[in-house]
């Protein structure tokens, strides 16, 4: 009996679903579990625990930490990849694998192959498309590549050092100039790089060393490494970024270049000792990525049109706010870019310098020898500079300074920590500033946070639930009707969601865009600040500026399908 015809007799699709999925898989050659999901028929977990039961095959989870490299060596990646399955332990002679498809017979046929070929015995698992393609992307790099260099490295210490341990900084900087290593850390870098990662952290667990990247926001185990091998990784990096191979007590900062698919990037370079050794952590600077237009950042026509207007002005300060990882510096490199021409003097203060632009003199800040925000920028000033972006306003002393510059005829660009755009004037006052100081310079103000945006070539479109559909009707109502008059909204509403294909590895997410909300300096605002600088009087200007809120201009992203209602509301609902 078919596959459709045990799950309609067990009430898990409808009779008249039948006959248009049995057209579809005969038309597309497509397994039927491909079309039940891909249509959203039926969820994933309810297809699969069917299956389990059906096939008398248990249903298994794999956590990515639990595969064994061992075992991962003994299928070829083009098989698993064929024949959708995966081994994923190793006890002795024996193989646990994962298969979507235990039933195909052909996939069978070449397990019982490689179990003769390779001497081994096997126990057969179900597990789910999504569990698999999570595993299947730890091949390339610890199959092919660093399961090669650790062969080569196992060798090379049994050969040279038999019988005892390294123990000397030496010996470690040695080994970690050794090939194995290298090409460890080479090819650590490399998919850091090839998988759009933003950062890559070097982890020392109990058992090994774990390897992870942050993609779109989040953080994902890709590699495991051998515990002892540890501090040659980190010796290797640490001489990469020039720092003290010999200093593994108090954090350390770095940075080095390389070369990677023809083009020059950059890494940030973080050490912290733990309790287990010293964790890394690798920022990708990678300049295609962090040199955007506007509208690639994700500001509307309005926001546009306001920073365009503050930047245009011969002085003023422009802050631009949010927590750590909202693509903050991304937005002023994009002002400064914009800004770069021949016949301005640009200086900026960074902590650290992210991205390198021709024709800008960018001077990293060093606290530890004294040379901070507030040092630097009274230098800058003697610099005879026109436009000066100072990278985050930490302390009164720096914000006096900032606003100093302001007034005295510079363009100044910076970043602050506050929740929304209006909360920035009441935090400078708080610093120390005087209200009747802020409001002569103060030229605008840029909120933000950044949500993933949806992969253009499988997200889809659906009805919201009604509780969505009332979160976004009432987002709108409170918009300018200026605003409100634009926004297009279809009858019944429809909204757009993550779906998965092997463009976005599944995940249903293809980068990110940011939230913002824009706020002028107006004469009403001047007033404002200089009588009642309040949260709720600031706001009330904003509306009657017609400011999109950052939710606001979330619910316009969800509207024209660029990111999804979960992604707005998880990232707006602190703001």
């Amino acid at each position: 009996m078919s596959l459709i015809k045990e799950l309609l007799n067990k009430g898990l699709i409808q009779k008249e679903q039948v006959a248009s999925l049995e057209l579809e898989v005969k038309k597309t050659g497509k397994r039927t579990e491909e079309v039940l999901l891909e249509k959203h028929i039926i969820e994933e977990s309810v297809l699969f625990f069917f299956k389990s039961e059906n096939l008398n095959i248990p249903l298994k989870k794999v956590v990515i930490e639990n595969v064994s490299l061992d075992a991962l060596a003994l299928i070829p990646e083009e098989t698993a990849r064929y024949y959708s399955m995966i081994p994923f332990a190793k006890k002795n002679n024996s193989l646990e694998i994962g298969m979507v498809y235990p039933e195909d017979l052909k996939a069978q046929e070449a397990l019982k192959f490689l179990a003769r070929q390779g001497k081994f015995t096997y126990k057969v698992f179900l597990i789910t498309p999504t569990n698999f393609a999570k595993i299947l992307k730890q091949y390339r790099g610890l199959k092919k590549e660093v399961g090669k260099a650790l062969e080569e490295l196992k060798i090379e210490l049994a050969t040279e050092i038999e019988g005892k341990k390294i123990k000397t900084q030496a010996e470690f900087a040695r080994l970690a100039e050794e090939a194995p290593i290298t090409k460890i850390v080479a090819v650590i870098l490399r998919h850091a790089v090839e998988g759009k990662a933003s950062d890559i952290h070097i982890e020392p667990t109990k058992k090994q060393l774990r390897i992870r990247f942050r993609l779109l926001g989040e953080l994902y185990s890709s590699i495991f490494l051998p515990f002892k091998i540890h501090p040659a990784v980190v010796a290797r990096i640490k001489i990469l970024s020039n720092i003290r191979i010999d200093e593994s007590r108090i954090p350390q900062d770095g940075r080095f270049s390389t070369i990677i698919n023809d083009e020059q990037i950059d890494f940030r370079v973080s050490t912290f000792p733990t309790t287990l050794g010293e964790k890394v952590a690798i920022r990708v600077l990678d300049p295609s990525v962090g040199l955007k237009g506007f509208e690639e950042l994700g500001l509307t026509k309005r926001n546009i049109k306001i920073l365009k207007q503050a930047i245009a002005r011969p002085y003023g300060l422009v802050l631009v706010t949010g927590p750590t990882g909202s693509g903050k510096t991304t937005t002023l490199y994009a002002i400064l870019n914009l800004l770069n021409r021949e016949g301005v003097n640009i200086v900026s203060l960074e902590d650290p310098a992210e991205y390198f632009i021709e024709g800008i003199n960018q001077s990293q800040v060093k606290p530890q020898i004294g040379y901070d925000f507030a040092q630097g920028l009274r230098h800058v000033l003697r610099q005879d500079p026109d436009i000066i972006m100072v990278g985050e306003v930490r302390d009164s002393e720096t914000a006096s300074l900032v606003i100093h510059a302001a007034l005295t005829g510079h363009v100044v660009l910076s970043t602050l920590h506050t929740n929304n755009a209006i909360g920035v004037v009441p935090r400078l006052i708080d610093m120390g500033l005087e209200p009747y100081l802020i409001s002569p310079c103060l030229s605008m103000v840029i909120a933000q946070r950044l949500v993933r945006r949806l992969c253009d070539s499988c997200k889809k479109e659906i009805k919201p639930s009604k509780k969505f559909e009332e979160i976004i009707l009432k987002e709108i109502k409170t918009m300018s009707s200026q605003v409100k008059k634009d926004i297009k909204i279809k009858t019944p509403m429809k909204i757009w969601k993550a779906n998965g294909c092997t463009k976005c590895n599944k995940s249903g997410f293809s980068g990110r865009i940011g939230l913002f909300e824009v706020l002028s300096m107006t004469t009403q605002l001047v007033d404002i600040i200089a009588k009642q600088p309040s949260e709720e009087e600031i706001l009330k200007e904003a509306k009657r500026q017609g400011m999109i809120t950052m939710r606001q201009d979330g619910m316009l992203k969800v509207l024209n399908g660029v990111t999804s209602i979960e992604e707005v509301i998880r990232a707006t609902k602190q703001v």
